[in-house]
C-alpha cells in the first residue's frame, strides 16, 4: 500500500505537516522539496520580477522541483588573432550598452614578461552581439603601429585584470559613466572612469582597494536595491597563496572609500576553488546578483601528458580544468549554492579541457525578446584561443518543473504593486498553468480560488495570469498574499506583478 506524500511548510515551532491525497500520487508518488521560509515576515515584492535561482520566494514545492538549465554553445564569438591579442587573452566583460553591445578584454602574447607589462586592453563591439568587430581607435602605438583596438596600454599591473562596467547609479557625472577596478597585491586596485568606454583615466592616484591578492578578474558594479558600489575579488582562504581560492567583497558610496573586506560564505557546501566570480545583478531582476563562477580543479587533469603537451606550448597550463557553476547572491557577504552541478561543463572539445579554460565572462548580454547571451573562454593558452558565445532563454538560468502528474508551488506571504501577474512559462499541449492567490495564512482569496483561474498553455516570456474575472489584481494591491502555482508539464521561469499595459523589461 502506498503511503501519503508529506509536504512540510513552515519552520521551527510554525512547522506544518500536511497529507497530500489524490491526483498527484499517480506515477509514483511526488517529487518532494520542503523549503523553509527565511523568516515569518512578508516580503515587500512591489513589482520587482522573481527568478528562482534561489529559494527566497518559495514556501512549499509538491510533486515539483527546481532545475537547473545549461545555456546552448552558438559557435564562436572573437578570435585573438590580432599580434598584441594572442594565446593568452583573456579577462573579458561583454555588456549592453543601449543598442551597442561592448567587448573589453585584456590582449597579451606571453605570460613570461614582469607583471604582464606587455598585456594591454582590447575593445571590440557589436550590434547584435554576434558579429564583433575591433575598431582602430588610434590610441596607443602597440607593435609598431596605432591601427589597433587598445584602450590602455603601458600601464602593468592594472592591464592584466582591467574589469570595466557601465555605472547605473542615478546622476553619475557623464565622465564617469564607465567605471573599472584593477591592479594586484602589490600595487591594490585602482579606479578607473571614462566618459565613453574608450579614453580611460585613474580617478586617482592612489589604489581605493588594498586588502586582497586580486590575482584574477576584479568586479565592481553599483547596486540598485542595496544603493552603493559593491566589488567582488579575489582572497584566498589561507595566508597569501594558500588555501583555496575564493571571494570577498567590499562596498562603497562613493567609489573611492571602501569597506573592510568580508569572505564571502557558500552555506554548507563542499569547499572548491573558484577562480573567477563573475558576479553582477541580472538586468531584469537587479536585487539578484547572477555569478558564473569558474570552478578550478588545479590537480585534475582530463587529458594524458603527451596530449596536453601537443596542445599547449607552456607546461604551467597543461594540468588542470575548469568548468562554470551558477551562484547568486541578494546582497551581504552569502553565496546561494543550490546548485553544486556545472552550469556550463568544458564540452566534447579537447582543447577545452586544459588548465584555465572556461572562464565565463561578465556579464548577461540581452539578444532579443526570447534569449540572452553569455560568453566563455575557450582554448586558452593555445593557438586557436577564442571566445564561444552561449544563448539562453530570457531568465531560463532555473525552472521550476512540474511532471505530467502535476504539482504545486506556493510562495512566501508578500505584498505588490502593480494591476498584472506576469509569468515566464513553458507547457506542453498537455500540460497546463493555474494561479490561485491567497491570503498570508493560505486560504483562497475570493474570485482569485483556483477554480475560478483559467488554464493558461504555450511558450511565454511575459504571459499575464487570468482568472475568470479577468487579468486586474489592482484591488489587491498591498495586500499580504500567497500565489498557489498548480502546474502539469511545463516549466515556471520567473514571475512579478506589472503595470497593465507596461512595457518589456
Amino acid at each position: 500500500m502506498m503511503s501519503a506524500p508529506v509536504a512540510l511548510v513552515g519552520k521551527g515551532r510554525h512547522l506544518k505537516i500536511i497529507l497530500l491525497v489524490g491526483a498527484i500520487l499517480s506515477g509514483g508518488g511526488p517529487l518532494l522539496q520542503p523549503l523553509c521560509a527565511e523568516d515569518d515576515g512578508v516580503i515587500a515584492l512591489e513589482g520587482r520580477r522573481e527568478i528562482f535561482v534561489d529559494r527566497h520566494m518559495i514556501d512549499t514545492l509538491i510533486n515539483a522541483r527546481l532545475r537547473l538549465h545549461h545555456p546552448h554553445r552558438e559557435g564562436i564569438a572573437l578570435g585573438f588573432d590580432r599580434p598584441w591579442e594572442g594565446i593568452f587573452s583573456g579577462v573579458i566583460a561583454v555588456m549592453k550598452d543601449g543598442e551597442l553591445c561592448r567587448m573589453y578584454y585584456r590582449g597579451l602574447p606571453e605570460v613570461s614578461t614582469p607583471e604582464l607589462s606587455s598585456a594591454v586592453v582590447c575593445y571590440a563591439e557589436s550590434k547584435d552581439g554576434i558579429a564583433w568587430t575591433k575598431p582602430n581607435l588610434g590610441i596607443y602605438q602597440v607593435n609598431g603601429t596605432r591601427d589597433n583596438n587598445v584602450v590602455l596600454a603601458n600601464d602593468p599591473p592594472f592591464t592584466g585584470n582591467f574589469t570595466p562596467f557601465i555605472d547605473r547609479k542615478p546622476a553619475v557625472p557623464p565622465n564617469e559613466r564607465f567605471k573599472a577596478l584593477a591592479g594586484d597585491a602589490k600595487s591594490g586596485l585602482v579606479a578607473f572612469v571614462s566618459g565613453d568606454g574608450i579614453h580611460w583615466k585613474r580617478l586617482r592616484p592612489n589604489p581605493v582597494l588594498t586588502d586582497g591578492m586580486f590575482d584574477s578578474q576584479n568586479i565592481a558594479f553599483w547596486s540598485e536595491s542595496e544603493e552603493h558600489y559593491v566589488c567582488y575579488f579575489r582572497t584566498w582562504t589561507g595566508e597569501g597563496y594558500s588555501g583555496f581560492r575564493t571571494v570577498s567583497r567590499s562596498t562603497s558610496r562613493d567609489f573611492l572609500n571602501w569597506t573592510r573586506p568580508v569572505e564571502m560564505e557558500y552555506g554548507d557546501t563542499p569547499r572548491e576553488h573558484i577562480y573567477t566570480n563573475g558576479t553582477h545583478p541580472y538586468y531584469r531582476a537587479p536585487q539578484i546578483y547572477l555569478s558564473f563562477g569558474k570552478r578550478f580543479f588545479p590537480e585534475k587533469a582530463a587529458l594524458p601528458p603527451e596530449e596536453a603537451e601537443a596542445l599547449v606550448e607552456n607546461p604551467s597550463y597543461r594540468v588542470a580544468s575548469s568548468d562554470a557553476v551558477l551562484m547568486s547572491s541578494r546582497g551581504g557577504n552569502k553565496y546561494d549554492r543550490t546548485f553544486m552541478e556545472a552550469f556550463i561543463r568544458p564540452g566534447a572539445d579537447v582543447r577545452d579541457w586544459v588548465s584555465r579554460d572556461n572562464t565565463p565572462a561578465p556579464y548577461v548580454v540581452p539578444a532579443n525578446d526570447r534569449e540572452l547571451y553569455i560568453y566563455r573562454l575557450s582554448h586558452y593558452a593555445q593557438p586557436s584561443s577564442h571566445l564561444t558565445r552561449y544563448s539562453l532563454r530570457v531568465d531560463g538560468f532555473v525552472s521550476v518543473l512540474f511532471p505530467y502528474e502535476g504539482g504545486e508551488l506556493i510562495t512566501r506571504a508578500f505584498t505588490f504593486t502593480g494591476r498584472e501577474l506576469e509569468l515566464n512559462f513553458s507547457s506542453s499541449a498537455a500540460g497546463g498553468v493555474r494561479v490561485e492567490i491567497q491570503d498570508a495564512k493560505g486560504a483562497p482569496l475570493p474570485g482569485y480560488e483556483l477554480d475560478k483561474a483559467l488554464e493558461m498553455i504555450g511558450d511565454d516570456i511575459e504571459r499575464a495570469a487570468l482568472w475568470k474575472k479577468g487579468t486586474d489584481l489592482s484591488e489587491l494591491a498591498g495586500e499580504a498574499v500567497r500565489l498557489r502555482f498548480v502546474i502539469r508539464d511545463a516549466d515556471l521561469y520567473s514571475f512579478r506583478f506589472r503595470s497593465q499595459g507596461e512595457e518589456r523589461q
